[in-house]
């Protein structure tokens, strides 16, 4: 990555975290170019696109948007929405789960009622026979996050899973603990600013630390997404599974909603499992930023279509 595209991204990393810049962002709703990556602004926007995606042979994981949040009703009123998007996928009887992130349930307010709020949904989806997958986000909440899915599996609820972050040089330690324990997860690359001390600083790095992790995983035998739009990883990973005879209902590839949609119906379409992480609600604008820094390209995208 070289310095001008290291900074571009850094700045709009910055701008993610932004009020600010969120309230300005948010009086222009999707027309700013987010309706590219975000499916809609209410549940049944999101149902419909997700039933569209099912038609394509293509599983979905579904993300009421929203973080960090500062007041605990604000943490009860997403613990909510979950509860009615769970209720949403059943009804329809979409193929699909949900993804939320803790600071979304309050994590940095209050710990206990975060983790009362997600249990409860991970409760409520076990009733409906679905899967929670816990995000990860920024390092300050990596132990936490995993503490909450260590801690929801011995409960029994199991139907939980969470994110390892490749660009993170603690995750291959983490993945070998957490396959003992045989809990699913969900790998991707990265996509918060960290310091170098804790995370890789060159692609390089990052794309070997990836496919350690999905070796590592594949050869467990314990399920395992591969949440990515690098090609080369993709082959790469189809290599090895059919090398190794590993079966194709052992993993699964994911992809972001609005990204590489033709590579996931190409996948779908030859019998690999895919799932499209399909975000909605109002609070899209940290999510819109973050898809910006991850690909300048995407930034040029949406001027050229504004």
């Amino acid at each position: 990555m070289d310095l001008g595209t290291k900074l571009f991204r850094q700045t709009l990393l910055l701008l993610a975290g932004n009020r600010a810049a969120a309230a300005a962002a948010q009086r222009y709703g999707l027309k700013l170019g987010a309706g590219r990556f975000v499916a809609g602004l209410t549940l049944s926007e999101a149902l419909t696109e997700m039933a569209e995606l099912n038609r394509k042979r293509i599983a979905v994981t579904a993300d009421h948007l929203g973080e960090g949040v500062r007041e605990s009703a604000e943490a009860s009123a997403y613990a909510e929405a979950y509860m009615q998007l769970l209720d949403g996928i059943h009804d329809r009887g979409l193929d699909a789960g949900v993804s939320l992130k803790p600071t979304q349930m309050g994590l940095a307010l209050d710990p206990e009622a975060a983790y009362a709020h997600i249990r409860d949904i991970v409760r409520h989806a076990g009733e409906h026979r679905l899967f929670v997958c816990i995000d990860m986000e920024n390092s300050p909440f990596t132990d936490a996050t995993l503490a909450i899915v260590r801690k929801l599996h011995t409960e029994g609820l199991t139907g939980v899973g969470t994110v390892l972050q490749a660009y993170l040089r603690r995750s291959m330690d983490d993945c070998r603990r957490l396959t003992q324990e045989r809990v699913v997860l969900r790998l991707v690359k990265g996509a918060y600013q960290e310091a170098p001390s804790i995370a890789y600083p060159h692609k390089r790095e990052v794309d070997e630390q990836f496919k350690q992790l999905i070796r590592h995983r594949l050869d467990s035998g314990v399920f395992t997404a591969i949440a990515t739009h690098d090609a080369a990883i993709i082959d790469w990973t189809c290599a090895y599974a059919a090398r190794k005879g590993i079966q194709r209902s052992a993993y699964e590839f994911q992809m972001l909603y609005g990204v590489a949609s033709t590579l996931q119906e190409r996948l779908a379409q030859e019998g690999y499992g895919v799932r499209c992480y399909v975000p909605y609600g109002q609070s899209w604008y940290p999510y819109f930023v973050r898809r910006l820094a991850e690909r300048p390209a995407n930034v040029w995208f949406i001027l050229k279509n504004w």
